[in-house]
């Protein structure tokens, strides 16, 4: 990350089902309860014209998208995702959570697809401006408890809309998860896994251990404890 950047950037990844999301929305709301300045967006989305490619990516009625396409979509929507959004809030010297960024494109675009990584790689230091997380922490569990909860929680807030992803098949969900466990072994200075397979609560109690010790940026012993 370039050095003019004054702020912290942490990303979350996992499979389908893997309750990153709801991990960071519980994270932001302890850190924003003691007063810390986050900003909290997502990929694909995070700005208008983001969550319009988003409508387009997840839609299960785009059937037949090539996977270029669908990663040219993405790096689209991540180049305006870091203008509008991502490098002012570190610029500003605020704490950018990020459900899901450009490690998600390694591993559905190309572990999951099968596009050449380097390629993948190159068009994400392009759209990203070689901005890339301070520490991304992926939950994983295995493909077929994921794709099950991302089904159920689809059918219960009516989410079919967005459900793309969650049609593929569980080789392809395989592929995605020993993708990220791939990429994590590569740089364990900026990965860290976390065991999502338990409870919520169990689950974010590890998340909070594992950045108190990894990310004392974020202050969240004393954010804890007051």
């Amino acid at each position: 990350m370039p050095l003019t950047m004054k702020g912290f950037f942490l990303t979350v990844e996992g499979i389908e089902g893997s309750g990153k999301t709801t991990q960071i929305q519980r994270l932001a709301k302890l850190l924003r309860a003691h007063g810390q300045n986050c900003v909290v967006t997502k990929e694909p989305g995070g700005t208008p014209i983001g969550d319009r490619v988003r409508a387009i990516l997840l839609d299960p009625q785009a059937e037949g998208m090539d996977p270029a396409v669908e990663l040219f979509l993405l790096a689209a929507s991540r180049r305006q995702h870091v203008i509008d959004v991502i490098q002012p809030a570190l610029e500003a010297g605020a704490t950018v959570l990020c459900d899901r960024f450009a490690d998600a494109s390694v591993a559905y675009q190309g572990f999951g697809r099968a596009i050449e990584l380097q390629r993948i790689r190159d068009l994400n230091e392009w759209a990203t401006s070689g901005i890339y997380p301070d520490l991304t922490v992926i939950f994983d569990l295995s493909e077929a408890e994921g794709l099950e909860r991302a089904r159920r929680r689809n059918a219960k807030e009516n989410l079919y809309a967005e459900s793309r992803l969650e049609g593929e098949d569980l080789a392809f969900h395989r592929r995605v998860r020993e993708g990220y466990l791939a990429i994590a072994k590569e740089d364990d200075r900026r990965f860290a896994v976390v065991d999502a397979a338990a409870g919520i609560d169990e689950v974010f109690e590890r998340f909070k251990a594992l950045l108190s010790a990894r990310a004392p940026k974020l202050k969240l012993t004393a954010a804890e404890g007051s």
